[in-house]
């Protein structure tokens, strides 16, 4: 690429992409100053190697201004998840981390199981890794300090205490049971034992205990017996770290032969409670730094952080000035992102380089984590697997983006086009789409049709656009494409089921002979039965295939639903319109109260009640 004319690039702070000849991003990067920084990637020398070989596929580069570097911190972090450029460091890492939610405020609070924090006054614990793990830890408390589990709504409108207060496993608050004040005594102690204050609680409840058996309350003692067994149950795989208490995050990193492996434990309550382990193929020590930077803003992006991060080291970026290279101005970059997490957390957030003995323990645990995933991860080379697949299909480059679409419908009604996203050999679940099509049992108009729409939602591009089926429909694919005046935009192939004797497509469990077809060829390309390959595209088919039928049969379920609707009396379109618009379900309907009803537009006292009547007999139907 040649150097850009210094007069075109603003002054400002902001984001710059690199885009490729297909007009695919290849890079995103953040700037306090945007000339400086990309007049910087067109030195003479001193160029890192990977940075060279992006400038030798990058054909064009934009520019979005900001109006701090914060802001440009934020949007880089949000580009690099929606683009996952080629030549960035890109967190793929699509797991959404479990945290333990407690309404403290309420009179009596209930412990959920959630996935986003909100600053909404309630106390969060976690995160963990594990949402089996974490559903097996709040059924034991449960068992042990008979929080109740039923929904604010099913509470107000309880008349009978529920079974599990029969079961001994809630006090039934909802019939007057408990009083506020006797039920936050085991709310405290639920939130001394997910901060990790055990040994106190422990301490109390064998004093308790003991009590309780001098005085021959022998009911009583057990239950206290049961919650000791319960917390030591829950805390005893956590490592007492911080004797003081404490939340933070520890990070190490880890070069092994293949990558670079990066490790996370988290810290609660002076305990680690968890840990997570990535890997990077391709990677060396060199790319350690930005390895650092992109994980911290990408990672917490999706996951509220703790008061205090503890990193190996601090990157360069955060103790030197991104584009002059020196150290004069401090810690500019570390208080611009521990800005914008303290944003995001809603208190201080602090990154930090070792400091003490205690400190280097965490990171040392973190780079053990990262070491087992770099040994777990040998041997699993997926950029080898797609090189082969890239090669066996005759593609110019192995296909990073991979899209596979299926059409589903019934009888030619509800038709829907289901397109699944693999990006570097792993599903990219945020990228999947659902297309509501015109109803047609023409699975070829279908596809043609869809092209368009595919056209309208714009890059990024797929390497690979993988198609349900057979050469038809991989000619009316290729129509299109030529149609729009998009021939070749991106390369295409066909995956049909094997025949069996008598020529129908072969659905038997087990069968790996599966036919895969690309534009210009008459014949299925001769990939072996159970290769690798043909294996990958089979199981990106399956997904797309699940994906479609799933959405398919979601709209047949919603079209069942609102004709059964529209046969209720009184219930016209406008009604049906502004019920679905609201509550999105039918069972959400017939859970809601007549006043929620009321509250609709249009919708009075007497309409109210007849409309909770009918849907409460529909729903049970």
């Amino acid at each position: 690429m040649d150097r850009p004319d210094p007069s075109t690039i603003p002054l400002t702070p902001g984001v710059y992409l690199y885009k490729d000849a297909r007009g695919r991003v290849i890079y995103v990067g953040k700037a306090r100053v945007l000339r400086r920084r990309v007049l910087s990637y067109f030195r003479p020398e001193g160029l890192p190697v990977k940075t060279r070989a992006m400038l030798a596929h990058a054909q064009s580069i934009d520019y979005l201004t900001t109006t701090t570097e914060k802001e440009a911190l934020l949007l880089e972090a949000s580009l690099i998840k929606k683009y996952r450029p080629r030549y960035n460091i890109v967190l793929r890492d699509d797991k959404q981390y479990v945290l333990f939610r407690l309404d403290v405020k309420q009179p009596f609070p209930r412990l959920e199981i959630v996935r986003n924090a909100r600053r909404d006054g309630a106390r969060y614990f976690g995160p963990f890794t594990s949402a089996f793990s974490a559903r097996e830890t709040w059924k034991l408390i449960h068992r042990a300090f008979g929080l109740r589990r039923c929904s604010d709504r099913a509470m107000r409108n309880r008349v009978r205490p529920c079974l599990y207060h029969h079961m001994g496993q809630c006090p039934a608050p909802c019939m007057g049971g408990v009083t506020p004040e006797e039920y936050h005594v085991a709310v405290e102690r639920v939130c001394a034992v997910l901060e990790g204050r055990a040994e106190p609680l422990l301490r109390s409840l064998r004093t308790e205990m003991e009590e309780a058996a001098e005085a021959l309350d022998f009911e009583r003692a057990a239950r206290l017996r049961d919650q000791i067994r319960a917390v030591e149950r829950t805390v005893e795989r956590q490592a007492a770290i911080m004797p003081a208490g404490g939340d933070m995050d520890a990070i190490g990193l880890c070069e092994a032969e293949k990558g670079l492996g990066l490790g996370i434990v988290f810290v609660r309550g002076g305990a680690v409670t968890d840990g997570r382990a990535f890997f990077w193929p391709g990677l060396g020590f060199e790319d350690a730094p930005e390895l650092l930077s992109s994980f911290l803003s990408q990672f917490y992006g999706t996951v509220t952080p703790p008061p205090r991060i503890l990193v190996p080291w601090l990157p360069p970026d955060m103790l030197a000035d991104e584009d002059e290279g020196e150290t004069g101005e401090g810690e500019d970059g570390r208080a611009v992102l521990e800005q914008a997490l303290s944003e995001k957390r809603g208190g201080t957030v602090r990154v930090v380089a070792p400091q003490n003995t205690a400190d280097n323990q965490l990171v040392d645990m973190a780079a053990a984590n990262a070491r087992e995933e770099a040994r777990r991860r040998r041997g699993q080379d997926g950029e080898a697997l797609l090189a082969r697949v890239g090669k066996a299909l005759g593609l110019p480059e192995p296909p990073a983006r991979i899209e596979c679409v299926d059409v589903s419908h019934t009888g030619g009604k509800q038709t829907r086009v289901g397109m699944v996203v693999y990006v570097d050999g792993r599903p990219s679940k945020e990228d999947y789409r659902i297309y509501s099509m015109p109803d047609s049992a023409d699975d070829y108009a279908t596809l043609h049709a869809w092209v368009a729409r595919r056209l309208e939602s714009g890059p990024p591009w797929p390497d690979l656009l993988l198609i349900d089926g057979g050469r038809g429909q991989l000619t009316a694919v290729s129509r299109a494409l030529a149609e729009a005046g998009e021939e070749g935009l991106f390369p295409l192939a066909a995956i049909a089921k094997a025949r069996d004797e008598d020529g129908h497509a072969d659905r038997r469990a087990g069968n790996v002979a599966d036919r895969i077809f690309v534009p210009g060829r008459v014949n299925p390309l001769p990939l072996r039965e159970g290769s690798q390959e043909l294996l990958f595209l089979q199981q990106v088919r399956d997904a797309t295939h699940r994906f479609a039928i799933g959405r398919h049969r979601r709209a047949r379920r919603g079209a069942a639903l609102s004709g059964e609707l529209m046969r209720l009396p009184g219930v016209g379109p406008a009604t049906a319109r502004l019920l679905w618009d609201h509550f999105g379900s039918v069972e959400a309907m017939a859970k809601a109260s007549e006043e929620e009803l009321r509250a609709l537009p249009g919708v009075g006292r007497a309409r109210a009640a007849s409309l909770h009547e009918k849907l409460r007999r529909l729903a049970g139907a």
